[in-house]
């Protein structure tokens, strides 16, 4: 009883301790609870007059804001930031961004240009996951950046919080930033490219519109195309009404290097449209991806599938187009496998074009230099609803594609005045009246033209169309040569016709070359073919010797097998007639032998006849025989016990003879 108390008295002195503790834990546990609950309510109080909207970098709203914020003075003031030389938002529009760096002017703008040197800004940002304070239209809003997606590249989201009774605030902010957005974007054309691997598109860049004065067609068809998109984007209800589904489809066909690409972007341009882009080659294309890109495609925009003829086979190429390839069509419905993990069908391509899921709104535009390699289901009306035909230049289109390169003196009096009292003829900068509205600051040009009038313009023009044979040369090549020669209006005229001999030769030496290839190639094609026909005969031959050969030892070996089972048969019969004989007497010993040797000859001949009579006959039969021998030789057995069964009878029978 002591030892117990012994135990537990210091369990009754540590009792104090214990409640201390239990209080402590008590007490903490329910400040920390008040705490928080006070701070989430606090939260909630605050939160309650803030109105919050996010945007996702996906989407365009995010880049109007973008877009707009970089312009505001507490946005370049903010206290922690981020140093970029990248363009403003995902677009990149931005031309001037507050806080930026500048370097100084030190006049060597040309030796720059020259030698490809470009002045960058340097841009200060916020920071990602930091809220910063903007005072807009007297209210404050709370600007927080963040990332979704650290690993997959720059995807992020923008959260906006004001304190404002409704959203009104807001509507005004997204509209302006809007407004200010698509100022800005008004001479560019955005340019979207299909992300096979994720079924999604991505922004790959702006691009300045191009004036339709610089593309030059046959008479017509710019306008044409022109006014037929117009008139489309115009007529939904039409369409709705009749139950039509609102898309058109351009089919561009022709020549590489005609013009088909740059009619589509200055289409873009003068409409004020988007490019989406699918590549129907790329990796990963598969049915399911391409009717997912084609649904996601938003209303009001230019759709490009370029090379289309090139979509199911990889041995069509663009250098092999341009250089004259076969003409057969090698398209097909069926799926094809190919080595770059496309598994693209003729079907999945119609159904994402007019199915159910494609989507509506859009102008599609699909570019072919071979128009015989599609299939006719592809071309249809309903799909390529217009087709426009790309030819070599003609000399018409030389004629303004000069007048394009080199532009003409001014004709009103002032300009002419002024022109009149220079002394020089050249200036240093030179602008096309289409790029006037060009926004930001325009860069010296590092090229001095000259300026001609008018008349001597139209003169070198016809000039440089007459030296440009009708139909052979490609709009390219003929761009390519203007280029060269951008600065030098009158030597670009002068030396056309050497350059004319020089393509003539060039394209001479390549089809020659090409002939050669392919010469080469056919026969390197009907040799081998010779060749395996060669190996595939030795081969047969080889085969059909070698079964021969198996046959014959078949052969050989079953007469060997069947010889064999006779002999054995035999020996088994003779062994069993030697069996059955009784002990013959002691009298007439010589006699008995005599008789059984010559039995034995007579009975081995006539078996060893048996067999050779019926060594080629089956199995079966060599049985039945040797069954017939055996009973046979029984029986000369039995013949031979009968005549010497009583040899005493046959001594007494026998007549006296001298002793």
């Amino acid at each position: 009883m002591n030892a117990l108390k012994n135990v537990l008295s210091p369990l009754s002195m540590n009792t104090g301790a214990i409640h201390d503790t239990l209080k402590l834990v008590v007490i903490g546990g329910t400040v920390e609870t008040a705490r928080r609950a006070s701070m989430s309510a606090w939260n909630g109080f605050i939160d309650s007059f803030f109105l919050t909207a996010h945007f996702s970098q996906e989407d365009y709203p995010y880049d109007w804001l973008m877009h707009w914020l970089s312009k505001q003075p507490a946005w370049g003031r903010s206290r922690e930031f981020e140093i970029t030389t990248r363009s403003v938002g995902r677009h990149g529009l931005t031309q001037t961004t507050t806080g930026d760096l500048e370097e100084e002017e030190d006049g060597d703008d040309d030796d720059a240009l020259i030698h490809g040197r470009r002045k960058r800004k340097v841009a200060f940002m916020p920071s990602v996951d930091t809220t910063h304070t903007i005072y807009y239209r007297g209210h404050w809003l709370r600007i927080t950046r963040s990332k979704r997606y650290p690993d997959y590249g720059n995807s992020g989201s923008l959260k906006i919080s004001v304190v404002a009774r409704n959203n009104d605030i807001l509507k005004k902010l997204v509209l302006e930033a809007k407004r200010d957005y698509e100022k800005d974007a008004e001479h560019r054309v955005h340019i979207f490219m299909a992300d096979s691997t994720y079924g999604c598109w991505r922004w790959n860049g702006a691009r300045q519109k191009r004036p339709m004065s610089s593309i030059v067609l046959q008479p017509g068809v710019k306008d044409m195309l022109l006014a037929d998109c117009r008139d489309f984007l115009c007529s939904e209800d039409w369409y709705a009404e009749r139950g039509i589904p609102f898309r058109r489809g351009y089919l561009l066909h022709g020549v590489p290097g005609s013009g088909k690409t740059s009619l589509i972007h200055s289409l873009a341009g003068e409409l004020g449209l988007d490019i989406y882009v699918v590549s129907l080659s790329s990796k990963g294309m598969s049915d399911n991806t391409l009717t997912t890109l084609m649904g996601n495609v938003p209303s009001r925009c230019i759709l490009l599938l370029e090379d289309l003829d090139a979509a199911f086979t990889r041995s069509v190429s663009r250098d092999s187009s341009s250089t004259g390839a076969p003409k057969e069509s090698t398209a097909s419905t069926s799926t094809p496998e190919t080595t770059d993990g496309s598994t693209l069908s003729l079907s999945g391509l119609l159904n994402s074009l007019d199915g159910v899921a494609a989507a509506e709104g859009r102008l599609l535009f699909a570019t072919t230099n071979h128009i015989e390699r599609l299939d006719p289901a592809l071309s249809r009306p309903g799909r390529m609803d217009v087709w426009v035909n790309f030819t070599h230049a003609t000399k018409w289109q030389a004629e303004g594609i000069f007048k394009c390169f080199f532009p003409s003196q001014p004709t009103n009096p002032v300009a002419s005045s002024s022109s009149a009292s220079s002394s020089s003829t050249s200036v240093s900068t030179v602008t096309d009246s289409s790029q006037q509205n060009l926004p930001g600051p325009r860069r010296k040009s590092a090229h001095s033209i000259p300026l001609l009038t008018e008349e001597e313009i139209c003169a070198l023009a016809k000039a440089f169309a007459e030296a440009i044979p009708e139909d052979e040369l490609s709009v390219a090549a003929l761009q390519g040569y203007l280029l060269k020669n951008k600065t030098r209006p009158r030597e670009c005229v002068e030396e056309v016709a050497e350059w004319v001999v020089q393509e003539r030769q060039t394209r001479e030496k390549l089809q020659k070359e090409k002939a050669e290839k392919e010469a080469k190639e056919k026969k390197e094609a009907e040799e081998r073919e010779q060749k395996e026909k060669e190996e595939k005969e030795a081969k047969e031959k080889e085969e059909k010797e070698a079964k021969e050969k198996e046959e014959q030892e078949t052969k050989e070996k079953l007469e060997k097998d069947t010889r064999s089972k006779a002999k054995q048969t035999a020996t088994v019969a003779k062994t069993d007639s030697s069996e059955s004989l009784p002990a013959e007497p002691s009298t007439s010993p010589s006699t008995n032998t005599a008789s059984s040797l010559s039995e034995s000859s007579s009975s081995e001949s006539e078996n060893s006849s048996g067999v050779d009579a019926d060594t080629e006959e089956s199995v079966t039969s060599e049985e039945e025989s040797d069954k017939d021998g055996s009973v046979a030789a029984k029986d000369t057995t039995k013949e031979k016990w009968i005549a010497v069964a009583n040899p005493a009878s046959a001594t007494s029978d026998a007549p006296n003879g001298p002793p």
